[in-house]
């Protein structure tokens, strides 16, 4: 699997190991310039085939998001972890209102392929990533295809928990912080499956976390998932709904545990400060 047109913009020296930031033309699925960071630990760059651990980011983020913010290097390099960051959605489409559709900004790709115009030409966020970024990445850059975490924040955390449940056994580990747990039930997740999906709302509950979760005849995730959610978030009561996700688990005995913290909010002060504990979490899981 090879990543189209792959173009290095730049390189920083980083615990080690290297923080790179490309972009590439996505032919299959996408049809536009797409971009994503990764950074590579100093296993990898000795030849080591280290896993990789997908972080999604959420609305209104880009692939230099959490690759600046979250503070993961330092303990990834530790690891051997790989990081993959990519972005959230397609850029310069030419769509009218890309910059602005459902009042998100930039970013609100949901990671889901859509299917209603003007969306469905190049909003393919889901098969993009799992059919060609994340395959490209692995065979480009001589990482191991078989220990493959993912991870997000927001949407990024829904996307995460979508992905991981949709495709059984692509990954092996599974973590969120402040994920959007339950978008049937969220303005944020109405609005976006109503402009990507249309009006049917049967479509809809294949997207979301928690009805997804409870359609599980076995837990999908023995060795546990992990949750972070902060008490001060914003967004906790109206848009979040960790404890549609929490029910969820228990009905199917699916180990769950989501770290409720006071004081924490929802942004990258919050994923900082626990960060290293989500690496743990999938460093533990895929033998790194």
């Amino acid at each position: 699997m090879a990543l189209e047109r792959l173009e290095l913009i730049s390189e920083h020296g980083c615990f080690g190991g290297v923080q790179r930031f490309y972009k590439h033309f996505n032919v299959n699925q996408i049809g536009l310039p797409m971009r994503f960071a990764l950074f590579l630990p100093p296993q990898a760059l000795a030849g080591q085939p280290v896993p990789l651990l997908t972080y999604l980011a959420g609305l209104t983020c880009t692939e230099e998001t959490a690759a600046m913010k979250a503070g993961a290097q330092r303990l990834a390099a530790q690891l051997g972890l790989a990081l993959l960051f990519p972005d959230t959605s397609p850029r310069n489409s030419g769509i009218d209102g890309e910059d602005h559709h459902w009042d998100f900004g930039v970013g609100a790709g949901f990671y889901l392929d859509a299917t209603e115009h003007p969306w469905a030409g190049h909003w393919q966020m889901e098969s993009y990533l799992l059919q060609d970024l994340i395959p490209g990445v692995v065979s480009e850059f001589g990482l191991d295809g078989q220990r493959l975490g993912i991870t997000g924040h927001s949407m990024g955390g829904h996307g995460a928990l979508t992905l991981a449940l949709r495709h059984p056994g692509m990954f092996r580990s599974l973590s969120a912080f402040a994920p959007i747990c339950a978008p049937t039930r969220c303005p944020w997740g109405r609005k976006a499956f109503l402009g990507y999906l249309g009006q049917d709302e049967t479509a809809w509950t294949s997207h979301d976390a928690s009805l997804l979760m409870a359609g599980q005849s076995s837990a999908p995730y023995p060795g546990g998932i992990l949750v972070d959610q902060g008490l001060a978030d914003k967004f906790l009561a109206e848009q979040l709904y960790p404890e549609a996700l929490e029910a969820a688990c228990e009905q199917v005995g699916q180990p769950l545990a989501l770290r409720r913290h006071a004081g924490y909010d929802h942004g990258y002060y919050f994923v900082a400060s626990f960060i290293d504990d989500h690496l743990r979490h999938h460093a533990q899981a895929l033998g790194a």
